[in-house]
């Protein structure tokens, strides 16, 4: 972009207020002073605006130099000191902020009352504000700073640009925002379920829920007393729960192994040896005699026997027949 097109855009009282503030006080006095409208003239120009062949543009010119003069000072350096005072909570509201820095400089520079310097004026405190947004958005770590620009809604370009991501950086961001909010609105739905029960039976719904703490103590409004209690009680139950589950397999187990030599009576356990004969008569292998034994509900104690030593079956029968 050319400096023509970069400036064109800027109405001309702004660009003649800038050659002003650019100026040295002593061209825009005594003998210098034709000398320096003239070629400001030919700036504005090559800017866009026709000035120097224009009695009212020029006539502008004159008159902001005349004013700079009366005041001491470029209105400009008034109006950039007013712009670099505010602060963020000044900027929020651009146009309460305007009506501010006009009503303290009104007096000494009245055509900033004009409506065109005021929409001109309200624009640079929204710059302002996008400058204080993006310079506190780089003191923040992670992904803290970019999160904050989203918030402020700051278009997605100027993140990029401010933040020095790409697309997919950002876009990663807004995924993970969009995910949050998706968890709080459903973290809220169940709220509503349990609206009508207690603190304590809220936090073990949400937990049960799995929704993490951090999200239960902000959207259920409990401090972290009602968090570990719900905790400590839901820990004995799972602990309970253990402890019964436990039991539960440890009696399958046993009822899967079946009773124990001692307690089979000897009529019963001289049939079963003779069952596991007749199993050991299909195969020798021990994880097929096992698997037969087991259909055929003989007891453990008495196929680890014979997959082990199975001499020792006829031992057994002996003493069993006394």
């Amino acid at each position: 972009m050319t400096t023509s097109e970069a400036t064109e855009k800027k109405p001309l009282w702004l660009l003649i207020e800038q050659q002003i503030l650019a100026a040295d006080a002593q061209d825009l006095t005594g003998g210098n002073l034709e000398a320096s409208i003239k070629r400001m003239a030919s700036e504005l120009d090559d800017s866009g605006h026709k000035v120097s062949g224009y009695g009212g543009n020029l006539l502008k010119l004159r008159w902001a130099v005349d004013d700079a003069a009366k005041a001491g000072k470029p209105l400009l350096k008034d109006v950039n000191a007013a712009i670099s005072a505010l602060t963020l909570e000044d900027a929020s509201d651009a146009y309460a902020a305007t009506t501010k820095i006009l009503s303290n400089l009104g007096d000494t520079w009245p055509k900033l009352k004009s409506a065109e310097c005021r929409t001109d004026v309200i624009q640079m405190v929204e710059q302002a504000r996008l400058d204080l947004l993006i310079a506190k958005a780089k003191e923040l770590s992670g992904d803290e700073g970019i999160r904050y620009l989203i918030r402020e809604k700051v278009v997605d370009e100027v993140i990029v640009e401010a933040q020095e991501l790409t697309d997919e950086q950002l876009a990663e961001v807004h995924a993970a925002i969009a995910a949050e909010k998706a968890e709080r609105d459903r973290v809220a739905g169940l709220l509503e379920k349990v609206a009508d029960k207690s603190k304590e039976e809220q936090v073990k719904y949400l937990f049960d829920n799995n929704v993490t703490e951090a999200l239960i103590t902000e959207m259920a409004e409990v401090d972290q007393g009602v968090i570990d209690a719900v905790k400590k009680a839901m820990e004995e139950e799972l602990n309970e729960k253990q402890r019964l589950a436990e039991e539960e397999a440890a009696r399958k187990k046993a009822e899967a192994e079946g009773p124990s030599l001692e307690d089979i009576p000897a009529d019963d356990l001289l049939d079963l040896i003779e069952s596991v004969r007749e199993i050991m008569e299909f195969s020798d292998v021990e994880k097929e005699i096992r698997t037969m034994c087991e259909q055929s509900a003989i007891p453990k104690a008495l196929v680890d026997i014979a997959v082990s030593d199975p001499d020792k079956l006829d031992e057994l029968e002996k003493q069993t027949e006394g």
